[in-house]
């Protein structure tokens, strides 16, 4: 198979090129900018293209010298929680999306021959904070920024959808790495004894390790069975109190303390803080496990601990 992938550069995107050439795969990362003389040989199996989402531009000839795309996986995006939610950060929050995907979705869709299929990253913010709801691929949008974020840019995969590409919505949860991510920005913290739950740590955690998020990608590449909304989780969501406690377990350290809620607000500002943070998702993979995928981690103190394992 021969794999597009955009955000190649990022935690998914760098582990799923990895895992894709390693089963045989040829990959094509679309980049910001083309290979420089000292950049060095590119791995064996990978092409670079690039791209400009903010300029709407595909190199489109050095794309068709790639040779035909089976697969198309797009994961960029501007990072949520990188900085405060001010009224310029949220518009590059839905721009770096729906741009980005619209602009995927009608190259593609303008390819000969199409693609079989486009797997595009969503999250589970789609759901917005449900308390307690168990949340299956069927439930409706919920409230907050981050809802709408993920409506948008799930409609912006329209033009591939609408010459026949099968395609699947990703929502992604938590994605459990020391390398990036929410965990990876928690562990100083809890190496220093001080780490804990957030707010009241009732909150649902949508998580899933970095292994099954990759599998869980290239399965949705394989599998002509999924299309639409597919709940990227493992199917053990747990409170954020429980996964502060699994993770001081696997580094021996205490978890006792807390973050108070209005001191994350404060921190975040409080759409940031309670839309991002304090909001509670608990989905379930319901499509994933219905298509036979396997999940290698389903116990958070196990996936804890073995992401963990030599950090």
């Amino acid at each position: 198979m021969h794999v597009l992938v955009t955000g190649s550069s990022g935690l998914i995107g760098t582990a799923l090129v990895d895992a894709t050439v390693a089963r045989g795969d040829t990959v094509t990362r679309l980049v910001r900018r083309s290979s420089a003389p000292g950049d060095g040989p590119r791995p064996t199996g990978i092409t670079d293209v690039s791209w400009d989402p903010d300029a709407g531009h595909v190199d489109l000839d050095a794309l068709a010298a790639a040779g035909p795309v089976d697969g198309v996986v797009h994961l960029a995006g501007a990072g949520v929680g990188d900085k405060r939610w001010s009224p310029t950060r949220k518009r590059v929050i839905m721009e770096s999306r729906t741009r980005g995907t619209d602009l995927v979705a009608r190259t593609v869709a303008g390819l000969d021959p199409l693609p079989r299929v486009l797997v595009s990253a969503s999250a589970v913010g789609w759901y917005g904070d449900r308390g307690d709801d168990v949340l299956i691929e069927s439930e409706p949008a919920g409230p907050g920024f981050l809802a709408g974020v993920c409506i948008a840019w799930e409609a912006a995969t329209a033009p591939a959808e609408e010459v026949g590409i099968r395609t699947v919505h990703l929502r992604t949860g938590i994605v459990l790495s020391p390398s990036g991510g929410v965990l990876a920005k928690q562990l100083p913290l809890f190496r220093l004894g001080v780490g804990g739950k957030i707010g009241s740590g009732h909150q649902y955690r949508s998580w899933i390790t970095l292994d099954d998020e990759v599998g869980a990608i290239l399965h949705c590449l394989d599998d002509s069975s999924l299309s639409g909304a597919v709940n990227s989780t493992a199917p053990s969501p747990a409170t954020d109190a429980q996964l502060a406690k699994a993770i001081g377990a696997a580094l021996h350290r205490p978890a006792v303390l807390a973050v108070p809620a209005a001191a994350l607000k404060l921190a975040l500002g409080p759409e940031m803080a309670s839309d991002m943070v304090l909001a509670s998702q608990r989905a379930l993979p319901s499509r994933l496990t219905g298509a036979g995928f396997t999940f290698r981690h389903t116990d958070l103190d196990e996936a804890v601990r073995s992401v963990l394992a030599g950090v």
